[in-house]
């Protein structure tokens, strides 16, 4: 586990977006069990590439005309409960941190992997959202 004042930062800079904090099996279970509509949720992470492409293309992305109805983030490392349960919604991708799983009526529709985020620009994680969510959305 990070200790919370290392990590408060990272998760302050995807709340003041918007973005809903599932800390606890509930509150993924809250929102996880509500197939209508669609669910974009964010395994975040400590890593760099987290920081440089992931959490900023969620952020980008999130400015699209289309959007997930309910978007969220679990943060690995942390809140460990919480993401435990949210990679079980995500299978048979294996756990992956950070990762972005957007699901549709309770359905995993798209997701990324960390290998599809740590080689790749901030704004081309973003293109690949704002595609995903201009088909499911």
């Amino acid at each position: 586990m990070y200790p919370e004042e290392m990590v408060a930062p990272m998760r302050t800079d995807l709340t003041s977006a918007g973005v809903k904090e599932l800390k606890s099996i509930e509150d993924v279970e809250t929102v996880m069990n509500n197939t209508e509509g669609t669910t974009l949720v964010l395994v975040n992470s400590v890593c760099g590439c987290a920081a440089a492409n992931a959490r900023p293309a969620v952020k980008m992305a999130i400015q699209n005309a289309k959007l997930p109805d309910n978007i969220a983030t679990v943060f690995a490392g942390v809140d460990t409960e919480a993401t435990a349960k949210a990679r079980s919604y995500m299978e048979p991708f294996p756990p992956s941190s950070p990762s972005i799983a957007l699901f549709k009526e309770g359905k995993l529709v798209h997701f990324i992997e960390r290998h599809h985020i740590e080689g790749a620009s901030a704004e081309m994680v973003a293109d690949n959202l704002v595609g995903a969510f201009n088909e499911y959305c």
